[in-house]
């Protein structure tokens, strides 16, 4: 089912609200540095979505598939076999030149000169208040040369702010338009790309990744993913993403899943999603990642995040299960004590736990582990306790 036209906007609306996917991609707010009034942006595999009668809607400027058969449907499947995903609406940036001299070192919260080739770092390019102005991923590709993963809504603006940090001598090349990109994930998933692709894949390890011939083209296989389960991410050209998806999907172990069964799988596994629980007014510390930021090297936001470290976090990164079904949602109220002490990031119902779980931002002393919290939003009142991360613990991510 595709939605279009005036029905699509009250539709969409509800989507969001079930499925918690971020401001920044909600209808009438575009992505930062994008025009309203310019038209979705639309994947190679918009065709294979529509055969399949995906429900199709907006995400970061793209027309995104949210679910096919159904997104808890899907959600088991990647937890128990393979799905795959079409995720060929992120960014690409290609960086040539010195690491530290041509200024990329200085840029991430991470360093970039220290990722051995063959691996991948997670970690932030913040704004001067130590924001999070995006979470991404860099790939070393050689000792002059890397790629940087950001998100959707974010891209425009990641390549300006990064290329304007850049020096003399550095070349960073938007990639993005000539890069497909595919995650297939699950359990089963090493499986089939080793029966389909090729025997090296199996020995790939975690956050690391291989460069093969794959379809007549070169191909980047990651073992990296945002469910929670054994997977990998497959950048090719994006005039080879329709093959290889028909390929994929030839295998019955496989099966295509949407955005909303890809936001429930990394909300039971604690990931943060940019737009709900980061972004340029949240700082690391507060999101509970500090570990990714290196306080030992240089980089845009340092000194703010120092003196947030001296000071203490106002707000905290808290997790809470409900004594319930019922799901809590973004903005929704937090409350200890008899007063409001902060509002959910992100929520919704996990099917492998039975219950609500959420994610949100607290007063410090509101985030003790086994603490009673109440839920509210208009006249709805629901009880949860706060809980440590992740929420589930069954994940073959790391087998």
């Amino acid at each position: 089912m595709t939605v279009t036209g005036n029905r699509a906007d009250g539709g969409i609306r509800r989507i969001y609200n079930v499925l918690q996917i971020g401001y920044s991609e909600a209808p009438g707010n575009p992505p930062k540095g994008r025009n309203a009034m310019e038209p979705l942006r639309e994947t190679p595999l918009v065709g294979r979505h529509r055969d399949r009668k995906a429900l199709m809607a907006p995400f970061g400027g793209w027309n995104m598939p949210i679910q096919y058969e159904g997104i808890l449907a899907e959600h088991r499947w990647c937890r128990e076999k393979a799905a795959l995903f079409d995720i060929c609406h992120m960014g690409e940036f290609l960086f040539v030149g010195d690491i530290i001299g041509g200024g990329l070192e200085d840029i991430f919260t991470f360093s970039v000169a220290t990722i051995p080739e063959g691996r991948s770092r997670y970690g932030f390019l913040l704004n001067e208040q130590g924001g999070i102005a995006d979470d991404l991923i860099v790939f070393r590709l050689a000792p002059d040369k890397a790629m940087i993963v950001v998100n959707a809504a974010t891209s425009d603006n990641d390549f300006r702010v990064i290329g304007s940090r850049l020096r003399d001598g550095a070349l960073l090349t938007d990639i993005s338009a000539a890069t497909g990109k595919l995650d297939p994930q699950g359990p089963l998933s090493r499986d089939i790309l080793t029966d389909l692709l090729g025997p090296e894949i199996a020995s790939v390890p975690y956050f690391r990744f291989i460069t093969m011939d794959l379809l007549g083209s070169r191909a980047i296989v990651s073992r990296t993913g945002y469910t929670g389960e054994l997977g990998y991410e497959i950048f090719l050209p994006s005039e080879k993403i329709v093959e290889l998806w028909d390929l994929l999907l030839a295998d019955p172990r496989m099966k295509p899943a949407g955005l909303g069964a890809r936001d429930l799988l990394r909300l039971e596994v604690g990931y943060s999603l940019y737009g709900n629980d980061l972004d340029e007014t949240i700082t690391p510390l507060e999101a509970g990642l500090g570990s990714f930021v290196d306080f030992d090297k240089r980089f845009v936001g340092k000194d703010a995040l120092l003196a947030q470290r001296v000071a203490g976090c106002r707000r905290t990164k808290v997790a809470f299960r409900m004594d319930s079904r019922r799901s809590p949602r973004h903005h929704y109220e937090i409350w200890s004590g008899g007063a409001q002490v902060g509002t959910t990031t992100s929520g919704g119902f996990s099917p492998m736990l039975g219950c609500g779980i959420g994610l949100g931002l607290v007063a410090p002393n509101a985030a003790t582990i086994g603490a009673e919290l109440t839920i509210r939003h208009d006249n709805v009142s629901m009880t949860a306790s706060v809980c440590g991360l992740p929420f589930y613990r069954e994940g073959s991510v790391r087998r």
